[in-house]
């Protein structure tokens, strides 16, 4: 008899994260921390050391990171969170969007992850700085997409030299689309809004020059231009994630594919059903060439006004800080701070008037030519003009 081993399934390794922790000053605090986070479910443990102020925590299965961010804010102390902020590329709808903010919120160490379409930029939440930009940037490729890391502290010339580049390639993929698109649509829909053209056709090149005519015109516009679909299409296809790139790529190369079997094997068609499809794919492919240049046209118009709006702010403020008000740079002003405007002065944050009145001119915001009164409890926007009386 041949002896059998039971072999068990091994059991998924515990995965384990490291927060920091602000605010712990004993030995009860590591306790009540310790408590918080191991009533968080799919915790396995949780040791935190008062000397670095870390908690190491282990996971049983997916980490639920801002679980335990949550149990430990209500435990009465504040984990420490550094915000990355992250340009993406390639993204054209909101399934990649959705893509992307699901590969950076795997990636261990990330709190929370947005992402912005119109503006092609992700925000990222990290803990303690314990995921750093290559795990970010692999997570990103990963999904199929690019990522480039901006500095808020330098100017945004390079954003505004990508945006123009990819502008001006959009630009010239959609005339040269356009240019070859149009007689092939003439060639094989034309009779039916202008009559002669069958005839014109049949008496010059004649029916067979004319399928040829089109398969060189459909497939130049499909591997010239619209080649930037299947470089994006095809590998998002074979890692099962399908994008709006995948759908242009289904269906222009079904219609292609189809007209030139039609063309050049159409005895392995059914009698009757050799047809062509050419102008149907290259007019799919321009029109969505054309509707991402106008999108990427009004990206820039958009980031351009926000950029005018940013401005507007000052970079200076009054805050009152030990019962004088001194001058602070608008980075160090948090939420709950008093600030002083004086006339002429630009309010620097949005925010709630507490003491006088005033009239404020919200011109750039609103429109509105006539400065408007403002009072205590009214609220304020960043960027406009204090006219008559000093407010707080």
């Amino acid at each position: 008899m041949t002896a059998l081993k039971k072999i068990e399934k091994a059991a998924p390794l515990p995965v384990s994260t490291n927060f920091g922790i602000e605010g712990m000053t004993c030995a009860s605090c590591v306790r009540r921390v310790e408590k918080a986070i191991t009533a968080v479910p799919g915790v396995a443990s949780a040791n935190v050391n008062l000397a670095t102020e870390r908690a190491t925590v282990q996971f049983d299965g997916e980490p639920d990171t801002l679980a335990v961010l949550h149990a430990i804010e209500k435990a009465g102390y504040a984990p420490r969170i550094a915000t990355e902020e992250l340009q993406i590329e390639g993204m054209t709808c909101a399934s990649c969007v959705s893509r992307v903010e699901k590969a950076l919120k795997a990636v261990p160490g990330v709190a929370d992850a947005a992402v912005n379409l119109a503006t092609e930029k992700a925000t990222v939440s990290l803990i303690s700085g314990t995921a750093d930009l290559s795990a970010l940037e692999a997570a990103v490729r990963g999904a199929g997409y690019e990522l480039r890391k901006t500095k808020p502290a330098e100017a945004s010339a390079g954003d505004e030299d990508h945006r123009a580049a990819e502008l001006g390639s959009l630009k010239s993929a959609a005339t040269i689309s356009v240019l070859m698109t149009l007689p092939l649509f003439l060639m094989e829909m034309g009779s039916h809004f202008i009559s002669g053209v069958h005839e014109l056709i049949m008496g010059t090149i004649g029916m067979r020059n004319n399928l040829y005519l089109q398969f060189a015109l459909a497939t130049l516009v499909l591997f010239g231009p619209g080649l930037r679909f299947f470089r994006k299409g095809v590998p998002n296809l074979l890692r099962w994630t399908p994008d709006m790139n995948s759908l242009v790529v289904l269906g222009t190369t079904a219609a292609w594919g189809y007209s030139v079997v039609a063309t050049f094997v159409p005895r392995v068609l059914p009698s009757g059903t050799a047809n062509v499809y050419y102008e149907a794919a290259a007019v799919i492919v321009t029109l969505v060439l054309l509707g991402r240049y106008l999108e990427s046209r009004a990206k820039g118009r958009t980031s351009q006004a926000i950029k005018r709006l940013v401005g507007l702010q000052p970079k200076t403020a009054f805050v009152l800080r030990g019962g004088e008000f001194v001058e602070a740079q608008i980075s160090e002003v948090v939420a709950g701070d008093v600030i002083r405007i004086r006339p002429g002065e630009k309010i620097p944050v949005d925010g709630t008037v507490i003491d006088g009145s005033s009239y404020v001119d919200e011109a750039m915001i609103t429109g509105e030519p006539l400065p408007g009164q403002k009072t205590a409890d009214s609220a304020v926007v960043g960027g406009t003009i204090n006219k008559t009386e000093s407010i707080t």
